[in-house]
């Protein structure tokens, strides 16, 4: 039977993520949606007749940059090719971009296979906030009349611009909630929480200062309790390193974040957390 690769539906984006919840990738609860709106057609889907098998997404943000994830094949069909194909279907989708992702490191002498280079290495690390940092006042939930600016700062700490995403990420729900650190007017910092399969994931996690950030962490931490909390530190962030550190978070596995063409310049110093692995 002949593999057909397709943009992927709204619904399937839902199926997708179930496959990333089996893998153990613990992806949020409410991220479909979100994941659809700045490309509806970022995701493909490899089909033998009426089931799907595989499926990999490269979002495009702008004209220039797309970043690719969920890169996965259902254990029953691998070692057969579907994965190639469907591998070289996404990065076709976005030929003349740059593109980059967050892989395992095991990963990265296939992904050099395909002109990728390693830009550096970053960490989840895990760990729980109930009782430990106090509340800042100049954190707040964001508004819809904060997000030309929080847009601006965002854009900021990415490699492109992704106001549809934003728009929908920002979206207070029962699983998911952001704030910023507003001083004089000025936005110097950014998070989201978001529920998961297990625990809670921060990011992203944006901010001007070390302080900020964990200002942030603060007021975010607050729907988990005493659930766990998940955090991806780029590791060239020195000072996020030790604060997640210093807050008695501990590494959990090691992703490589690594581009195919010219690799952005980013203020990584202020990412205290990747947003997503799936969307960089």
């Amino acid at each position: 039977m002949t593999l057909d690769i397709r943009p992927a539906t709204r619904a399937d984006f839902d199926i997708a993520l179930g496959w990333a919840r089996d893998e153990g990738w613990n992806p949020g609860l409410d991220d479909a949606g979100p994941f659809a709106a700045e490309d509806p057609g970022g995701l493909l889907m490899g089909w033998l007749g009426a089931e799907p098998v595989g499926c990999t997404s490269v979002v495009k943000y702008g004209a220039d940059y797309a970043f690719l994830g969920l890169y996965i094949v259902r254990p029953a069909h691998r070692g057969k090719g579907y994965g190639k194909a469907i591998w070289d279907a996404g990065i076709a989708s976005a030929r003349g971009l740059t593109i980059g992702l967050d892989g395992v490191p095991a990963q990265q002498a296939n992904y050099r296979k395909s002109g990728f280079v390693f830009a550096h290495g970053s960490a989840r690390w895990s760990g729980m906030l109930q009782g430990s940092v106090a509340a800042h006042p100049q954190v707040r939930p964001v508004t819809a009349e904060d997000f030309p600016a929080i847009a601006a700062f965002d854009r900021r700490h990415v490699p492109a611009p992704r106001e549809q995403f934003l728009r929908a990420w920002l979206e207070t729900s029962p699983t998911r909630r952001s704030a910023g650190y507003f001083e004089g007017g000025r936005v110097r910092g950014l998070g989201t929480i978001r529920g998961c399969f297990t625990g809670w994931k921060i990011g992203p996690l944006f901010a001007e200062t070390p302080e900020i950030a964990q200002a942030l962490l603060a007021t975010l931490a607050a729907p988990a309790g005493t659930d766990p909390l998940f955090i991806d530190v780029p590791g060239p962030n020195a000072a996020g390193v030790e604060m997640v550190k210093r807050l008695g978070f501990t590494p959990a596995f090691e992703t490589a974040r690594m581009y195919l063409g010219e690799a952005p310049t980013l203020p990584l110093g202020e990412v205290f957390g990747i947003t997503t692995l799936e969307l960089g």
